[in-house]
């Protein structure tokens, strides 16, 4: 898998997340240059760092590998933004997120 499509795609929910390279480094538990480095493409990222990434910008980790940017940009619609968030509050909203995510795949499951 090419790490620029994974870097830029990390990159663009964080930007429409509203969240800088250090909250984000904060909450996945690393230093802010390893994060720059995944967004640059420049390292690969851990699949444990990408699944933790997904669930705070409350999307299925298969959109990190995703291609094709309109795919991209259709999740970016429902970004959820706010200024100055704790790390408390970025992990609730991560776990609402969570909660949210998986109810539509259920919904998707069951045919509704």
């Amino acid at each position: 898998m090419d790490k620029s499509i994974i870097g830029r795609n990390l990159k663009a929910l964080r930007e429409a997340n509203g969240y800088t390279q250090e909250k984000v480094s904060e909450y996945l538990g690393i230093g802010r240059s390893a994060y720059a480095n995944y967004e640059a493409g420049e390292r690969e990222t851990p699949l444990e760092v990408l699944q933790k990434a997904a669930d705070l910008f409350g999307c299925e980790l298969s959109l990190l590998f995703e291609e094709d940017e309109t795919a991209v940009r259709i999740m970016l619609v429902c970004a959820f933004r706010a200024d100055d968030l704790s790390m408390k509050d970025m992990r609730e909203v991560a776990a609402f997120k969570s909660v949210v995510l998986n109810y539509l795949k259920m919904e998707r499951l069951l045919g509704k």
